[in-house]
């Protein structure tokens, strides 16, 4: 079990929300570095290292997307401070460095910071997710969802019905260059550990307020890539050990 956590939110998780209770994000506020930093980027070292076919998927289509995407980030690092990149290598706030490799843009990019990174494409009618790296899932297994349209991703999600469903999709669609979008989660669980993969078939219990030991939230964005236009879904986690008390 490895606990990672942070001190509090950065958001206000009690306002209203209706799935799926998106808002406009400032640009500027795309990615967060935050006191969990070297923490979970020493689990996201261990797991890229050891366990890199689950965390990891990319598909030839979305080579370009990737690509941009991991150029898009190194352009954000100086904002999030503490990040020096000289040449191909880039020496991080917690004292690593990470050379930049474009033949593995994903697992770069889980090197660098504490999000993971969804990329999802339009083929067809829906967006399918082409490429991922996926460190932090919360109950949700990559192998499953990879190439797969947004009906199958959010398949175990009772709350996403047909209609949330269509919603979603129109979502997608209507995602803006330059005007990212966000929404948080906020879940009870029973265990601390960052890295929780269940499948379809090994669900996880849903817990309310006072039997989850943890609270776990997740600051999701969606922004469009100008070159690809590829909608990119980031994830970055946070685990609180102090579900008592108000957040």
């Amino acid at each position: 079990m490895v606990a990672i956590f942070q001190t509090g939110l950065p958001f206000d998780t009690k306002r209203d929300k209706v799935l799926p209770g998106i808002s406009p994000l400032d640009p500027q506020e795309w990615l967060i570095k935050d006191e969990a930093y070297c923490g979970q980027m020493g689990e996201r070292e261990r797991l890229i290292s050891d366990d890199h076919n689950t965390v990891i998927a990319l598909d030839e289509m979305a080579l370009e997307a990737a690509a941009e995407l991991l150029e898009n980030t190194l352009d954000f690092l100086p904002k999030l401070g503490g990040f020096e990149q000289i040449e191909e290598t880039v020496f991080c706030p917690d004292g690593r460095s990470v050379k930049l490799d474009v033949t593995n843009p994903m697992a770069t990019l889980g090197r660098l910071v504490q999000n993971d990174f969804c990329i999802m494409q339009k083929r067809g009618h829906e967006h399918i997710l082409t490429g991922a790296v996926l460190c932090f899932p919360a109950s949700w297994s990559l192998s499953e969802k990879f190439m797969h349209p947004l009906t199958v991703i959010h398949e175990p999600i009772a709350e996403y019905d047909e209609n949330i469903t269509r919603r979603v999709q129109r979502l997608f669609d209507g995602i803006k260059v330059g005007r990212p979008l966000w929404r948080f989660n906020k879940l009870y669980y029973d265990a601390p550990d960052l890295h929780q993969p269940r499948t379809f078939a090994n669900p996880r219990k849903i817990l309310g307020r006072t039997e989850g030991k943890y609270i776990r939230s997740e600051k999701q964005t969606l922004t469009r890539l100008p070159k690809s236009n590829a909608v990119i879904f980031t994830i970055h986690t946070f685990v609180l050990d102090r579900p008592d008390e108000p957040m």
